[in-house]
């Protein structure tokens, strides 16, 4: 670790440096290093979202060691995709830290810690902080201002940011933070606000290339597919069914190569149709609480774009 570290690397005007280890300026360059939430904990539902409220209400619980099994399974597919996995320091009373997405993400300049909505989450930002001190990984910044979630955020290409919120889980006021953050770097951070059913941004669009989004255009507004195509950005559309099943939580490897659950069938084999290299792990067991590939992994370094 740096005898430098520090909890702010950003620089108030812009112009804050970007490391040489560590950050990523998009979703798609090739992911070299990935940080994932232990699964340690993960054995009972809370009320999240509506899946899980529902789960609770039908008295359903989880096979605690077939979840941990898949949880290996996607490990499995990381390594053989050549890339670094990095848990996050297990916490006994954080439940849910498997989603290592939600509680911060990153940026070319380093990381945001983000702010999490629900009680029993917001102690997560502790031990990524403590990864981030121990990796000497940059933390750009930390929110402040409102919830902001890192299933919202995504670098779609450099300069061209998008960060969602519900004002159930991220709130205006934390996605205007992060917009003003970003524009005073140079980049354009696009704000969508969606229904609070839909919990984060990443239910309904996710990058799988440089140059190919999949959308739910049921769902999504056409002004986001239509900034999509300003930006030279092809969509595939995911039927809503699908994507209510978590069919666009998916994760771009880089490299026309992408780690799908095998339950998201439809993207599958299209993705295998437009030549993409597929990686599928059955992680059924645990998606059935509401969260996919996508929100369990947080990239930590990924090859320019």
């Amino acid at each position: 670790m740096s005898d430098n570290f520090t909890l702010r690397s950003r620089l108030d005007g812009g112009n804050t440096p970007t490391p040489s280890e560590w950050g990523a300026d998009s979703e798609t360059g090739i992911l070299r290093d990935v940080l994932i939430g232990p699964a340690n904990n993960f054995k009972r539902i809370l009320p999240t979202n509506s899946v899980n409220r529902k789960m609770i209400r039908d008295g359903i619980s989880l096979d605690v060691a077939g979840a941990h099994a898949q949880y290996e399974e996607m490990l499995d597919c990381y390594r053989d995709a050549g890339v670094t996995v990095h848990i996050t320091p297990a916490d006994p009373d954080l439940p849910l830290q498997i989603w290592a997405r939600d509680g911060s993400f990153m940026t070319p300049w380093g990381m945001i810690i983000g702010q999490m909505a629900q009680w029993w989450r917001r102690g997560e930002y502790g031990p990524v902080l403590d990864l981030c001190f121990d990796q000497d990984i940059p933390i750009y910044d930390k929110i402040t201002a409102g919830c902001a979630e890192g299933g919202d955020f995504m670098m779609i290409k450099p300069g061209h940011a998008l960060m969602g919120y519900s004002g159930e889980r991220s709130q205006l006021e934390g996605a205007l933070q992060v917009q003003r953050w970003l524009e005073a770097e140079g980049w354009e951070c696009y704000l969508y606000e969606f229904d609070p059913f839909f919990v984060h941004m990443d239910v309904m669009t996710v990058m799988l290339t440089n140059t190919l989004a999949a959308v739910c255009k049921e769902i999504l507004d056409p002004a986001v597919i239509d900034w999509y195509h300003s930006l030279g950005i092809e969509t595939l559309e995911v039927p809503y069914e699908h994507a209510m099943q978590l069919g666009c939580n998916v994760m771009s490897l880089g490299g026309d190569r992408v780690m799908l659950p095998k339950s998201s069938s439809f993207l599958v084999d299209r993705c295998k149709v437009l030549g993409l290299q597929v990686y599928d792990p059955d992680i059924a067991k645990i998606s059935i609480c509401g969260g996919g590939v996508h929100c369990m992994s947080q990239p930590l370094r990924r090859d320019p774009y």
